[in-house]
């Protein structure tokens, strides 16, 4: 494994670094240790004034923490500026918030040996994340965010393409007065990987990425015994019925499917319109599509970004070969794309049959799928064919229908008139292959806490 920034607008290799030795992962797993002796006890109102440091210092150079998001995955830098902010957000969120989602518990017990009982949320000890290149700094706030309030410490293990955003928030953790080996990133290996998790130090583990990514480190952490937590990929529905305001709806449509490149876990993957308006919807997207501009991410113009590597354009391309074999349509419904750069044309895939393997498939990029349900009933039925459930969304004028049909698809996360996103006080999350845990809010801050219940008696004699 190799941990290196290429610049995918250029393909040009701007830094390599090295991966961590044995020796480093030694060293950050008793720093981690040590730290946690001494964080954990720290009253959560001192620990949430890092976060708050934090957040002002993201704030104070947000341009210059965009601009390496822009250098290492591509992303367009407006994106990229709007991905500091909701880190910053994230990080307030917790510090108004940390305090009372922690409080002890008290619990109504009606047995009358306990006088008192309640549960407090006490925390374990080091955490390890695992997070993808897609959204580099977003993906690592929102596992410290709220573990570093809960009192954990936390290990980094990023994505090899995003060595800098890795380094960038360490760093940040640093001045904002976190002490040393309470936020440690490791260029670590696959095999250091196995043995972080499985060091008896080390409580839990966080992942986003890939299906295959989550099945080999949920079994590492299950053979451990160790909790994890993971979110994984996902084929959102963008559900369209017949009275929902067609113009807006393609709006939405185009930039829920085309935001960070299509590279969204919860972007918009399926676009499911029912009969009746189905052909005017069609005509309106590939419309907007067409005006979206590809070049320069760190330009105010663009659009439409890169991929965040050449590896990946060559993956979607194999991915549209295969559907293809298998009897599925592919159009160029984009304008054109710089020749140079890990730039992918915007295409439209139809005809996907039953049984194409493709149908279950998620494109990590600029493919769209916009498919014809005879009506709404067959729309929510299409929506809920899909082996993930990460999130979706329902566009109609009428909001207490909508809300209905939302209670029928099944997935972790239904947005009604909007795309499936991302808030601060929202939590973030799926079911089945879309993984399982949340992150975000009261649930993220409690998925790696110990709730531990102290009760009180005062009687004497035996049970």
């Amino acid at each position: 494994m190799s941990y290196s920034t290429i610049n995918p607008y250029t393909g040009e290799t701007v830094k390599t670094f090295a991966n961590a030795t044995d020796a480093d992962v030694a060293q950050a797993l008793d720093r981690a240790q040590a730290m946690f002796h001494t964080w954990k006890d720290v009253p959560v109102a001192e620990r949430v004034k890092v976060l708050q440091k934090a957040a002002d210092l993201l704030r104070k150079s947000h341009t210059d923490y965009a601009k390496i998001l822009t250098l290492e995955m591509g992303k367009v830098i407006g994106e990229a500026e709007g991905e500091v902010e909701l880190c910053a957000q994230i990080l307030e969120y917790y510090v108004e918030h940390a305090e009372s989602l922690l409080a002890p518990e008290k619990l109504s017990s009606k047995h009358a040996s306990y006088t008192e009982s309640w549960v407090e949320h006490v925390p374990q000890g080091i955490l390890l994340a695992v997070e993808p290149w897609n959204f580099p700094y977003y993906q690592i706030v929102r596992i410290a965010a709220p573990q570093l309030a809960a009192g954990n410490v936390l290990i980094l293990k990023h994505a090899s393409n995003v060595p800098q955003c890795a380094a960038a928030f360490e760093r940040l953790f640093r001045e904002a007065g976190l002490p040393q080996g309470g936020f440690t990133n490791l260029y670590a290996t696959r095999d250091q990987l196995k043995a972080i998790i499985e060091d008896p130090r080390v409580q839990g583990v966080a992942l986003t990425g890939s299906e295959g990514a989550g099945a080999v480190v949920a079994a590492q952490a299950g053979n451990a015994l160790k909790k994890s937590t993971m979110e994984l990929g996902g084929a959102d529905a963008f559900v369209v019925l017949a009275d929902a305001d067609l113009d807006k709806t393609v709006q939405w449509a185009v930039t829920g499917r085309h935001w960070n490149a299509g590279q969204v876990c919860c972007s918009s993957k399926r676009i499911i319109v029912v009969d009746e308006i189905y052909d005017a919807f069609l005509e309106k997207y590939k419309a907007g599509v067409a005006k979206l501009k590809a070049g320069d991410p760190m330009a105010a113009s663009t659009t439409l970004a890169p991929l965040s590597s050449q590896g990946a354009v060559d993956d979607l391309k194999k991915q549209l070969e295969q559907a293809v074999a298998h009897g599925a349509k592919v159009e160029v419904i984009g304008a054109e794309v710089p020749s140079k750069g890990a730039f992918f044309r915007p295409v439209l895939l139809s005809n996907v049959s039953d049984d194409n393997p493709a149908r279950y498939w998620e494109f990590f990029g600029p493919v769209s799928q916009v498919i014809r349900a005879k009506d709404e009933a067959d729309a929510i039925r299409i929506a809920n064919d899909s082996p993930f459930g990460l999130g979706g969304s329902v566009f109609t004028t009428n909001i207490k229908h909508g809300i209905e049909v939302a209670k029928k698809i099944s997935t972790g996360m239904v947005y009604i008139n909007h795309p499936t996103g991302v808030a601060a006080d929202l939590p973030f999350g799926g079911v089945r292959r879309s993984g399982y845990g949340r992150e975000l809010t009261g649930l993220g801050i409690k998925e790696f806490v110990n709730h531990k219940l102290i009760a009180v008696t005062d009687i004497d004699g035996a049970f």
